[in-house]
C-alpha cells in the first residue's frame, strides 16, 4: 500500500524500494527522455564524445556537463546543462557493437591494435556532419542483409560478447547508482538499449525499454536477430518467460526515415499478420517515438493528409544517414498517423490492431545530453558532439549533414502519467498508454473519453470524473453510449516556465480523428476543439522576442457528430502553441547574421538565409489516442462484495455493439480477469464447456458449485444485428484482494487473440466495490 493509504493502483511492485511519499492516485506528469546515446555508443565516440551512462544521468538530475572537443587536458571545449531536471531517464545506447566500441577503445585488450580498431580511432574526434567516420564500422552489422561481426571478434564471435557483456553490466550498475529508490522518489532510470537495424539505409531502429533490474544477459542485437519482427519472440522468451520478473517494451522511432518499411504488417518470413500476430507485435511495441532529433514522424502534407500543420519539423529524406535526391516520394507508412489509420484497417479485417500505439517523445541525443530540448540552447549543445559542434555544422545542409545540421532539432520528450516517479509506475503507464509526447515544452496535457457532462470543464472534479466515468489517454471505449458519441474531455495547461524558462502560451487545441468509413477505407479529420488559430501571435525573429495573445489554460468538452457506434476510429490531441523563435534563428541571431547583405555571410552558414527553412517553431504536445471499437466494452456494470471468510461475490453484466468473431465458446477459450495489484479474480471458460441454448447466439453456464473458477452463471447472447451481451456472477469464493478504497480496476477479457479492457477507478460503499460505467 502506498505511504499515504490512498488507494493501491492498478500495478504490482516487481521491486524492491520503499513507497514514494508523493503517491496520487489521479497520477502526475512525469517528463522525461526514453532515447539516450552516450560514449557507450559508436557513432558518439566518433563524435569525441566521452561521458558515458553515469555523466548522462547527473546531466539529467541538473548537474551541469562538458561537452566536446576537449583539449589535450581533457578541458572541454564547451558545456551544457539543463534549464530543469528530467523526472526519468533510459539510457538507450546500440546494443550492436557494444563490446566493439568498448575493445577498440581499450588499450589493454589484445584486439586493440586491429586494423579496424585503428581506423576507427584515427576518425575520432569527427570534425565533419557526414556519416563516413563510422559507417564502414556499422555497416555489416545494420545495413546489410544478414549482419556478421568484424574478424577481430573471432569466428564465434565470443570475444565481442564477452566484452559487451561486461559492458551491459557496467551500464546496469549505472542504472542503479542513479536511481532513486528511497522514499524522495526524486529520479527514476531504466536498464534499456537500441536494437539497430536499417537494412539498405532503411531504418527499423527500436528502443528497448525493460521494467526493472531484472534483464537478460545480453542485449538482443541485429546480429541475434536480423529482422525486427524477430525481436518481439526473443524478447518474449529472453525477459518475460525466460527471467523471472522480467518485463519490456520496444518503442519504434525515425518511421520518417525507414523508407516506408516500419509500419509493414508482416511476420519474421513475410507473410502478413494474423489476428495473434498482430495482437502480440501490439502488446510488445505500444509506444511510437513521434518526434526526435531526426525529424518529427506524425505525418506529412499531402502523404494521405491535407493537415496544415504536418509540415512541422521535416526531414527532406526518406532514408537513414541518405542525402535526399530530387524527386523524393514519401510512402504514406513513414508517418505514424497513417499507420494508426492503417491499424483500424487492419482490425476490421483480422481481429486485431497492430498498431496499437501511445505516442510519445524523446531526443535521440548522441551528446550524452538528456532532455537538451530548449529551442535557446540546442544550437550550443548539439546532439552529435563534435558532428554539430560549431555554428556552420549545426546548421549544415542536408547534404552536408544526413543526420543533423540545419533539418535536425532538440527532439523532445517523453510524458507520463503515474502515481509515483519509479519505475513499476512508469513502465505500467507506457504499458497502458497514458502516455503523451512533447516536442521540447512542458505543457501538462489531460484527454478522457466517456460519458461526461458537457460542463465537465467548470468541475473541480474533472481529473476524478474523466477516471470514474470513462478513459484516460490510450484507453480502450466501446459504445458506453450506446448509439451517440462518446464525450471527449481535453484540458491543457501552458507550460509554467520558470525564471530562466521561458514559455509560450497556448494557441489551440486539435482533436485528430481516424477512422474506417462503411467502404472499408481510412478517413481522418482534423478539429479545432480550443483557441484561436487566428489570435494574431507572431515572434520578431532579429530579437526572439514574442508578442500577440494566447492562453494560460484550454478546456472543451467536445462530441464526435459523425460518429457511428460501427466504426471503429482513433482520436488524439494535439496541442499547439502560439509561435517562438526556432534553435537555428538563435544560432543565426548570434552570429550576427543579415540576410540582406549576402557578401558579409561566413562560410557554412548560408543555410540561415534559406528562405525554404523555418525561423519559427510552434512547440506542441501529441496525447496518445483514444480507440474506440465495436468490440470493446460499452456499458459495463460490476459489483464485488467483500464479505470475508470465502464469502465474497462478484456479477457483471457487459454489452458490446458487435461480437468479436473469437468471442465464440464453443471454438475459443474465454478468460475474464480483474485486476489491481493483485489479481482480484480471473476465470477461464473452457472452449465447448457453455451450454448451446442457441446456436450462434446464446450460450450459458449454469453451476451451483462454481466448479469452473468459481462460476454459478454465465451467458453470453449475440442477437441478429451483432450486438452482443455478458453476464457472469460467482458462488461465494475469496475475493480478499480487491481493496476495500476507491482505487482503479482493470478488468479484461480475452478470446483467442481478441482481447479488450475495461479500467475506471472504482468506488468503494460499505463492503461492496463498483464502477459508474
Amino acid at each position: 500500500m502506498p505511504a499515504d493509504a490512498q488507494g493501491p493502483p492498478p500495478w504490482a511492485r516487481t521491486e524492491t524500494r520503499a513507497d514514494c511519499l508523493d503517491y496520487d492516485q489521479l497520477r502526475k506528469p512525469h517528463y522525461g527522455d526514453t532515447h539516450v546515446h552516450t560514449a557507450l555508443s559508436f557513432d558518439a565516440v566518433t563524435g569525441g564524445v566521452v561521458e558515458g551512462p553515469r555523466g548522462a544521468y547527473a546531466f539529467a538530475k541538473g548537474l551541469p556537463t562538458g561537452l566536446p572537443p576537449y583539449d589535450a587536458m581533457m578541458n572541454p571545449a564547451r558545456t551544457a546543462q539543463l534549464r530543469r531536471p528530467l523526472d526519468f531517464t533510459a539510457i538507450s545506447d546500440h546494443g550492436e557493437l557494444m563490446g566493439e566500441t568498448s575493445i577498440c577503445l581499450t588499450p589493454s585488450h589484445p584486439e586493440y591494435s586491429d586494423p579496424v580498431c585503428q581506423e576507427y580511432r584515427d576518425n575520432i574526434p569527427q570534425l565533419d556532419g557526414g556519416t563516413g567516420a563510422f559507417a564502414f564500422f556499422i555497416a555489416q552489422y545494420a545495413a546489410v542483409p544478414v549482419p556478421f561481426r568484424h574478424d577481430f571478434c573471432g569466428v564465434d564471435g565470443t570475444i565481442c560478447t564477452d566484452q559487451a557483456s561486461l559492458v551491459w553490466a557496467d551500464t546496469q550498475d549505472a542504472a542503479e547508482e542513479h536511481y532513486d529508490r528511497s522514499d524522495a522518489c526524486v529520479f527514476t532510470t531504466f536498464n534499456a538499449y537500441e536494437y539497430t537495424r536499417a537494412p539498405l539505409a532503411s531504418n527499423l531502429h527500436r528502443n528497448v525499454i525493460f521494467r526493472n533490474e531484472k534483464v537478460p544477459s545480453l542485449p538482443i542485437t541485429g546480429v541475434e536477430q536480423p529482422q525486427f519482427q524477430g525481436l518481439w519472440p526473443e524478447l518474449q522468451s529472453q525477459c518475460i518467460d525466460g527471467i523471472a520478473g522480467c518485463d519490456v517494451l520496444a518503442i519504434p522511432h525515425n518511421s520518417n526515415l525507414s523508407g516506408g518499411a516500419m509500419f509493414v504488417p508482416e511476420n519474421i518470413d513475410g507473410s502478413p499478420h494474423t489476428g495473434a500476430d498482430a495482437a502480440f507485435r501490439a502488446r510488445m511495441e505500444p509506444l511510437v517515438e513521434i518526434t526526435q532529433h531526426k525529424g518529427d514522424s506524425e505525418c506529412r502534407p499531402g502523404v494521405l493528409s491535407s493537415d496544415e500543420l504536418c509540415g512541422f519539423e521535416k526531414m527532406t529524406g526518406v532514408l537513414l544517414g541518405v542525402s535526399p535526391g530530387s524527386g523524393t516520394t514519401y510512402d504514406p507508412r513513414l508517418f505514424v498517423r497513417n499507420a494508426l489509420k492503417e491499424g483500424l484497417e487492419l482490425e476490421e479485417a483480422i481481429g486485431a490492431n497492430p498498431f496499437k500505439m501511445g505516442i510519445i517523445a524523446s531526443t535521440d541525443t548522441h551528446n550524452a545530453v538528456p532532455g537538451m530540448v530548449n529551442e535557446a540552447d540546442y544550437g550550443k549543445s548539439g546532439h552529435l558532439g563534435t558532428r554539430d559542434g560549431t555554428p556552420a555544422l549545426v546548421v549544415a545542409s542536408v547534404t552536408e549533414s544526413p543526420l543533423g545540421g540545419m533539418e535536425a532539432q532538440g527532439g523532445g520528450l517523453a510524458v507520463v502519467w503515474a502515481e509515483e516517479n519509479s519505475r513499476d509506475a512508469i513502465f505500467s503507464a507506457m504499458r497502458r498508454r497514458e502516455v503523451y509526447g512533447t516536442s521540447g515544452t512542458r505543457p501538462t496535457v489531460r484527454f478522457f473519453g466517456g460519458d461526461y457532462d458537457a460542463d465537465l470543464c467548470g468541475s473541480p472534479d474533472l481529473v476524478d470524473t474523466g477516471y470514474r466515468r470513462g478513459v484516460p489517454m490510450g484507453g480502450d471505449l466501446g459504445a458506453l453510449r450506446k448509439k451517440k458519441s462518446p464525450v471527449f474531455t481535453v484540458l491543457a495547461l501552458k507550460d509554467p516556465g520558470g525564471a530562466s524558462v521561458a514559455s509560450a502560451p497556448l494557441q489551440r487545441v486539435q482533436i485528430i480523428k481516424g477512422w474506417v468509413n462503411s467502404t472499408g477505407s481510412t478517413q481522418e479529420r482534423v478539429i479545432d476543439v480550443a483557441g484561436d488559430p487566428d489570435n494574431g501571435a507572431s515572434v520578431d525573429t532579429t530579437t526572439c522576442t514574442p508578442s500577440g495573445a494566447g492562453f494560460d489554460s484550454l478546456c472543451a468538452v467536445w462530441e464526435d457528430p459523425d460518429f457511428l457506434p460501427s466504426q471503429r476510429a482513433f482520436y488524439y490531441v494535439r496541442v499547439v502553441e502560439n509561435p517562438m523563435c526556432r534553435w537555428s534563428q538563435y544560432v543565426c541571431n548570434d552570429a550576427g547574421i543579415d540576410c540582406a547583405l549576402p557578401g558579409t555571410i561566413p562560410a557554412g552558414m548560408e543555410e540561415c538565409c534559406n528562405e525554404d527553412r523555418p525561423h519559427t517553431i510552434q512547440e506542441r504536445a501529441w496525447t496518445s489516442p483514444i480507440f474506440y471499437s465495436p468490440e470493446s466494452f460499452g456499458r459495463f456494470k460490476s459489483v464485488i462484495k467483500v464479505k470475508g471468510g470465502g464469502a465474497d461475490t462478484l456479477k457483471i453484466k457487459a454489452s458490446f455493439e458487435r461480437a468479436a468473431e473469437e468471442l465464440a465458446p464453443d471454438t475459443e477459450d474465454i478468460t475474464l480477469s480483474l485486476v489491481d495489484d493483485d489479481v482480484i479474480y480471473t476465470a477461464t471458460i473452457p472452449a465447448g464447456t457453455m451450454t448451446v441454448n442457441k446456436p450462434g447466439a446464446s450460450w450459458s453456464l449454469t453451476d451451483p458449485v462454481g466448479a469452473v473458477d468459481g462460476i454459478k452463471k454465465a451467458t453470453l447472447k449475440i442477437n441478429a444485428k451483432g450486438n452482443a451481451k455478458l453476464s457472469l456472477s460467482t458462488v461465494k469464493t475469496d475475493l480478499s484482494k480487491a481493496d476495500l478504497t476507491d482505487h482503479f480496476i482493470h478488468t479484461t477479457l480475452e478470446a483467442g487473440s481478441y482481447s479488450t479492457e475495461h479500467a475506471r477507478l472504482w468506488e468503494v460503499k460499505g463492503t461492496t466495490l463498483k464502477p459508474q460505467n
